[in-house]
């Protein structure tokens, strides 16, 4: 047996058939890189008292980082990252809701764990800058580093409104960046357009609240600072803040997707239906106009 039949024969052992299964290990890997970037990023800005990184460079770590983690799971599970895009998915008909859940589960386990490996690479700027004193508020607060917390002139009715606006552009960008009727880029270039979007928005609506707009890299890395020392105040904190960023996401990608579809998406679907497919085949001509061309036209259209 060849070498190359030997690494074929290893990589049929190891693949993984279970789709359920397959799709959690690819959300998780892609969360995780999102986080560890981003999360990454907020704790050199801070720990670095601004010396090692600046607000510019909090909205680069994000865009890149959720780029690259697209890119490393796009082509198992679409790279998700965020249960709001997951749902809305879901809603559109375009992810089973058996998988929701395995994806839900696999983003927040990789942003939990991404959280930890910050930790861990930080520990010690983190000592350095407060003194081991975990604190959620005040002049040396580190939780912010991995949760979003409001500004204290923001109400949480306001917060709630700017976390479902955020996450409504978010899921109509990449509806649009996904839409091959429209004028989506190529697969390849799909990741890094999804970064250059999320970094846009936190140029634009990153003041309020920090730009959450995604339950799991919100809810994931609290729930680590709450096991890590900062405890329950990581969820009390503002008037438990904690569940804005939770749920007003979901809301806003539902109208996101939505009104996508509404005003754009329906409209150059119908487009392409009437110029691709004649209004009538002979069935001698069907293999010139095949069933898997129009099959073909449907799926890719219906992928997020």
């Amino acid at each position: 047996m060849g070498l190359r039949e030997h690494r074929m024969k290893i990589k049929r052992k190891l693949r993984i058939e279970n789709l359920y299964i397959r799709n959690f290990f690819s959300e998780f890997l892609g969360t995780f890189i999102l986080i560890v970037f981003g999360v990454g990023v907020n704790a050199q800005t801070t720990l670095g008292k601004s010396s090692a990184g600046e607000f510019l460079s909090v909205n680069l770590g994000w865009g890149w980082g959720l780029a690259m983690g697209v890119w490393a799971s796009g082509g198992v599970s679409g790279g998700h990252l965020n249960p709001a895009v997951s749902c809305a998915t879901v809603i559109l008909g375009r992810l089973k809701f058996a998988m929701f859940p395995i994806y839900v589960l696999g983003q927040l386990l990789g942003a939990f764990v991404a959280s930890a490996c910050v930790y861990g690479v930080y520990y010690d700027a983190l000592n350095n800058f407060d003194g081991g004193n975990r604190s959620v508020i005040g002049t040396t607060a580190t939780a912010g580093i991995w949760a979003t917390y409001p500004q204290s002139y923001l109400s949480t009715l306001s917060g709630f409104g700017d976390q479902v606006f955020g996450t409504m552009l978010l899921v109509i960008g990449v509806m649009a960046i996904t839409d091959r009727f429209n004028t989506a880029p190529g697969s390849n270039m799909t990741p890094l357009a999804a970064g250059g979007l999320l970094t846009v928005i936190g140029m634009s609506f990153g003041l309020n609240c920090g730009y959450a707009i995604n339950p799991a890299r919100d809810f994931g890395p609290r729930a680590f600072t709450a096991c890590a020392g900062w405890g329950v105040e990581v969820f009390t904190a503002y008037d438990y803040w904690f569940w804005v960023p939770l749920v007003a996401p979901f809301l806003g990608a539902l109208s996101g997707a939505w009104l996508y579809q509404l005003l754009v998406g329906i409209h150059t679907f119908q487009e392409e239906e009437e110029t691709i497919i004649p209004l009538s085949i002979d069935s001698k001509d069907l293999h010139q106009h095949s069933k898997s061309t129009v099959v073909e036209m449907y799926a890719d259209h219906d992928v997020l």
